[in-house]
């Protein structure tokens, strides 16, 4: 009797890859970009062995492709992450994240005064430390970090 070690996941023809996510921000990346209710395939894989990480979570979207800022988006989660694109069953493209600039109704104010947390407001952000992810608000000019960053549901 073999003694198999790995599982096989079937390639996809059309799509992307997300590759090296930590483990405990893959259904936040999920979240992040929309995915909750897609109605192709979506494989979502978490806790895989990675040389990189230790432990690394990945995620395979059939059919659908992200620009370059809807997948910075995942970066504040995900800051280390691969996006592998994929037509034809061959990777075209293949690239790195990257924390952006500004961030948009995706996290909330830290101040629990500010007007997006009292009203229907999207909140707004302009990253001042790519490194600890500090942003400073638009509206009320107070910083968000990482110890404070909790994302819109």
């Amino acid at each position: 009797m073999e003694n198999k070690k790995e599982m096989v996941v079937s390639a996809i023809e059309n799509g992307t890859v997300i590759d090296h996510i930590p483990t405990d921000a893959v259904y936040q990346a999920i979240r992040i970009l929309g995915l909750e209710n897609y109605k192709d395939e979506l494989l979502i894989g978490n806790y895989l062995a990675s040389g990189k990480l230790g432990r690394k979570g990945i995620i395979k979207i059939k059919n659908k492709h992200f620009t370059k800022e809807e997948i910075n988006k995942i970066a504040l989660v995900a800051p280390f992450v691969t996006i592998i694109n994929i037509e034809n069953f061959k990777v075209v493209d293949k690239f790195s994240a990257d924390i952006p600039d500004h961030v948009d109704n995706i996290v909330r104010c830290a101040n629990p005064k500010c007007i997006t947390n009292a009203e229907a407001v999207a909140t707004r952000f302009e990253m001042v430390d790519k490194e600890t992810l500090k942003m400073r608000c638009h509206y009320c000019e107070k910083f968000t970090t990482r110890e404070t960053m909790k994302f819109i549901e």
